[in-house]
């Protein structure tokens, strides 16, 4: 790393915040950051992380991180008059941890090429807590060289970082990553739902599940830590922004001719949580929505 004399980071939100923060505490470089609230920025100010607007981050450094709510805002921070593509210089690295489309991915890119920049998909998977102990896995897209030039910084905030192909792998493995886990979220929902309606204490059902052949991540953290206590706070990953994903695995979906049913069934719950008011909920609160009276959740057409 020793020609990165200084690394920019673009978003402190709920996993940018802890992100780079584990950045400027282990990388040993100097680390600005941008955000339009000035409290994340007041926080990392305490790491000597100091604040900087886009055109400032892209004059002076070197590697540039986005962490951003979607593609779309990705898009248009990139696009904007002084925004990214209009600060580009030869040999910079632009690192996208954002979860955006395929499509948008590839394109920005190809854009970035023709102004002599490198860039690199590789959104984040895992929990906050995660991005707090810089344990997160990281799928990222792009050219081998440029993934091994960057690898240590990605490190300080990942502890499972997998190179999944050329750009927009790394979107497509993410992404298809949370369709995933959605899905199963469902099901252990589903199943939760009619475990109690039958008469069987939920928290036996998912004690076994988790000794058997239906263990898995998603059971022994967001089925046991936030749907069997109900908990799901409004400052995590919400409704709204997880409904952003499986938008993007759709669509995803459609493009390639599957007809993927599980996905449109998470959509429809999802569409559930969101006309019952939970949608800056932590996202697993479906359940509720899925566990709810048959006339409140018959509002919302069966996919």
């Amino acid at each position: 790393m020793s020609a990165i004399k200084k690394i920019g980071f673009i978003g402190l939100g709920v996993m940018g915040e802890p992100m780079c923060r584990n950045l400027a505490q282990k990388c040993g470089v100097p680390v600005v950051a941008c955000d339009i609230d000035p409290e994340p920025l007041r926080r990392v100010a305490a790491h000597g992380v100091a604040g900087a607007d886009v055109p400032a981050i892209m004059r002076d450094c070197d590697v540039v991180f986005l962490s951003l709510p979607s593609g779309e805002v990705v898009d248009r921070i990139v696009r904007a008059d002084d925004g990214l593509l209009a600060g580009a210089r030869d040999g910079q690295i632009v690192i996208d941890l954002s979860t955006s489309p395929v499509d948008t991915t590839r394109q920005l890119a190809a854009d970035f090429a023709t102004r002599g920049v490198a860039f690199l998909d590789a959104p984040v998977a895992r929990t906050r807590a995660a991005a707090e102990a810089g344990t997160l896995s990281v799928m990222v897209g792009g050219d081998a060289a440029t993934f091994e030039s960057v690898r240590p910084l990605i490190a300080t905030f990942a502890s499972e970082i997998t190179l999944c192909g050329p750009v927009g792998s790394g979107q497509v493995v993410k992404i298809l990553n949370n369709m995933v886990l959605f899905e199963t979220v469902v099901a252990l929902s589903e199943a939760r739902a009619i475990a109690r309606r039958s008469g069987v204490d939920p928290q036996v059902l998912l004690d076994t599940l988790s000794r058997g052949s239906a263990d898995s991540f998603a059971l022994r953290n967001h089925g046991l830590k936030a749907i069997l206590p109900g908990d799901f706070p409004e400052k995590a990953f919400p409704v709204q922004y997880a409904r952003k994903d499986l938008r993007y695995a759709l669509l995803l979906a459609e493009q390639t001719g599957v007809q993927a049913f599980g996905a449109r069934n998470v959509d429809h719950w999802f569409e559930a949580a969101l006309q019952r008011g939970d949608g800056n909920r932590y996202w697993p609160v479906v359940s509720r929505a899925i566990d709810a009276e048959p006339e409140t959740s018959s509002s919302v057409d069966t996919p």
